[in-house]
C-alpha cells in the first residue's frame, strides 16, 4: 500500500515539473516573438540613417508594421498558451478524470 502512494505523488510531482518546463518554454517563446519584433523596429529605425536608401518611407512603414503584428501576435500566442496551461493545472493528480470525460 505504500508503494502506490509513493508512486502517486512521484507521478504528481514529474506532471507538476513538467508543468512547470511548459511555463517556462512559453515564456521563452514570448521573449523570442519579442527579440523578432525588436528586431524589425530597429530595421525600420536604422534603415533611412544607416543605409541611406531613397523612398525609403513605405519600407520603414512596412517594417515597424510587420513589428506591431510579430508583438501582437506573440502577445496573443503567450496569453493563449498560458490560459491553457493554468486550465491543466487543475487535472494534476487525477488520473480518473481522464477515463471518465
Amino acid at each position: 500500500m505504500k508503494d502506490t502512494k509513493a508512486i502517486n505523488k512521484d507521478l504528481i510531482l514529474r506532471e507538476r515539473l513538467a508543468l512547470q518546463r511548459t511555463v517556462l518554454a512559453n515564456q521563452s517563446t514570448f521573449l523570442a516573438f519579442l527579440r523578432t519584433a525588436m528586431y524589425f523596429l530597429i530595421a525600420g529605425l536604422s534603415l533611412r540613417n544607416l543605409l541611406k536608401v531613397e523612398n525609403s518611407f513605405l519600407i520603414e512603414i512596412a517594417l515597424f508594421v510587420i513589428s506591431f503584428v510579430i508583438l501582437l501576435l506573440g502577445t496573443l500566442n503567450y496569453f493563449k498558451h498560458k490560459k491553457s496551461i493554468s486550465e491543466n493545472k487543475k487535472h494534476i493528480g487525477d488520473y480518473q478524470l481522464e477515463y471518465y470525460e
